[in-house]
């Protein structure tokens, strides 16, 4: 079902005091798309049902805290997006950075596409895996690449840091552990090219947000030379703007 024709059945919970702040003069446009995942988004598979009551929290505001390690004027690269998290809040909040939602499936594409053309939010859509060297090439480097829930952190600066530009970052969500996933993974971090990481913790209680920043280094450590770009199928799995609903 179009994001335009929503037939929403129950409703998402409201703005926090925090959304308030964060998403400020876009605000309304905020409250537009938990109205689409609640609806739509929820039909679609995009979101669970249980999310539905902390919508703002644990989802809006936990994405829309990332603008807060990213520079201005950044180009950044969600990847995995999904439904649009944290691409879409961190769009929403910072209308001044360039933002690509890269996305592997076909039906989470339509949706992003129908959901940005529903916010008119001026931001890329692109099918593909970080790890492939395809859309390595499609995408190239940006400022800053995002991502929540993909992986852990050793194998997510393995796919990811390729995209990221000498001296730019990978900026994670994680959850309270993120100290601790840090320190065991901090040997595959150097590999990947990683050099100092942070750990920046916004908000508070329930909504407490752990955001890890990797900085990358000038050079990619020489023990990262096999990783896991091209391991999946060259072509076939990339597009810009494709409305490819086949799987």
């Amino acid at each position: 079902m179009s994001v335009e024709k929503q037939d929403q059945v129950d409703g998402p919970s409201s703005p926090t005091p925090e959304a308030v702040e964060l998403f400020g003069e876009a605000l309304s446009r905020a409250r537009r798309y938990a109205e689409l995942l609640a609806g739509p988004g929820r039909e679609q598979g995009v979101i669970g049902p249980r999310e539905l009551p902390r919508l703002w929290d644990r989802h809006l505001v936990n994405s829309a805290w990332v603008g807060h390690v990213v520079p201005e004027g950044s180009s950044v690269v969600d990847v995995g997006s999904g439904a649009g998290l944290p691409g879409i809040p961190l769009a929403l909040a910072r209308p001044d950075l360039r933002i690509t939602l890269l996305e592997p499936m076909a039906r989470r594409v339509a949706w992003l596409e129908e959901t940005a053309a529903a916010l008119d939010l001026d931001v890329t859509v692109v099918r593909g895996r970080a790890e492939e060297r395809e859309t390595r090439r499609a995408v190239g480097e940006s400022d800053v690449v995002t991502a929540r829930a993909v992986a852990p952190m050793g194998r997510l600066a393995a796919w990811t840091l390729p995209l990221v530009r000498p001296g730019g970052r990978l900026v994670a969500l994680k959850g309270a552990s993120a100290q601790d996933e840090v320190r065991r993974d901090a040997a595959e971090l150097r590999a990947a090219g990683g050099g100092d990481v942070e750990v920046v913790t916004r908000g508070a209680g329930d909504a407490l947000t752990h955001i890890v920043v990797v900085h990358r280094t000038e050079r990619r450590a020489r023990t990262d030379r096999n990783d896991t770009a091209g391991s999946g199928p060259a072509g076939g799995r990339r597009s810009r703007g494709r409305k490819d609903r086949s799987s």
